[in-house]
């Protein structure tokens, strides 16, 4: 019987067994595909660096080359027919697809050549007040929103400058209209049946007690599903010499989130342009 997601006054929002990043068991039936059309963004965190690319490097923000809308709905039928069993189209990046025109018009084609494909998107949250309307017409109904902190203090350690209008804005100003369109985006989703996945990444000395917080706040809005993601140093980025979590720290910390919203484990931190099962990548085989 398939899984049902529901909010808390029981509106239907979506079927998650044919969704690989939300479901545990479809990641083992179902392909998915992220289409990089997306290079701008809007933020600076401190555990990121977007500018290169190497094919053994699996994280967000790295792509081996950017996609046009057109040649993007292209790559589709190609995968497609290497893959019949795709299920998903996301765009994550590789910066942030809010920020990009190139998303709207790939949204807007995929939603009429491939009305059966499932759509999904990533974001940091800044525009998606804005632009919740916009993308729920165009198709989507996934959404992953990236919250990392909740105190003023510790989400200017992570973010450097947000970039807000026509004006660059750091330190606790930068943070305090992020995290305020984060949660208005998240709650304009699910008033537009969007199903949506709080990604939190964990940096140890940071953000350890913030998460669980997240969490709860997560619960009482209505978010369906929450993945703490382990934080992966990355060089030439500010935090390059900030260590990892342990695994045992990584399980705590879910577990601890566990309390108050359901938690996935099987995240595989895709680049911006996997192509595949999860944990079994072909992209090279497109790129």
């Amino acid at each position: 019987m398939s899984t049902i997601v529901k909010s808390r006054n029981e509106s239907y929002l979506g079927d998650i067994t044919f969704h690989p990043c939300y479901h545990e068991e479809a990641h083992r039936k179902y392909a998915r595909m992220h289409l990089p059309v997306a290079p701008k963004c809007n933020i600076q965190c401190r555990f990121c660096n977007r500018k290169f690319d190497c094919f053994n490097e699996t994280r967000p923000g790295v792509t081996s080359r950017l996609l046009r809308p057109k040649e993007a709905v292209t790559l589709i039928e190609k995968v497609i027919k290497r893959l019949p069993t795709l299920s998903v189209v996301g765009i994550a990046g590789p910066g942030e697809p809010l920020a990009n025109k190139e998303t709207f018009e790939t949204l807007k084609r995929v939603n009429v050549e491939y009305p059966d494909l499932t759509l999904c998107l990533a974001t940091n949250g800044l525009l998606l007040p804005k632009y919740a309307d916009e993308i729920s017409e165009l198709g989507v109904n996934f959404i992953t929103v990236t919250v990392n902190a909740l105190d003023m203090h510790v989400g200017s350690r992570i973010y450097s400058w947000v970039q807000c209008d026509d004006s660059t804005l750091s330190n606790q100003k930068a943070f305090e209209i992020l995290t305020i369109n984060q949660w208005d985006g998240i709650e304009k989703s699910i008033e537009n049946d969007m199903v949506v996945k709080v990604n939190s990444v964990l940096i140890p000395g940071i953000n350890d007690d913030e998460l669980p917080r997240i969490a709860e706040k997560a619960e009482k809005a209505g978010v369906f599903v929450m993945n703490v993601i382990p934080f992966l140093p990355v060089k030439g980025s500010e935090f390059e010499n900030r260590r990892a979590p342990t695994r045992m720290e990584t399980l705590r910390c879910r577990e601890e989130c566990k309390r108050h919203i359901r938690q996935i484990s099987h995240c595989s931190r895709c680049r911006a342009d996997a192509i595949g099962f999860l944990g079994r990548d072909i992209t090279r085989d497109f790129y």
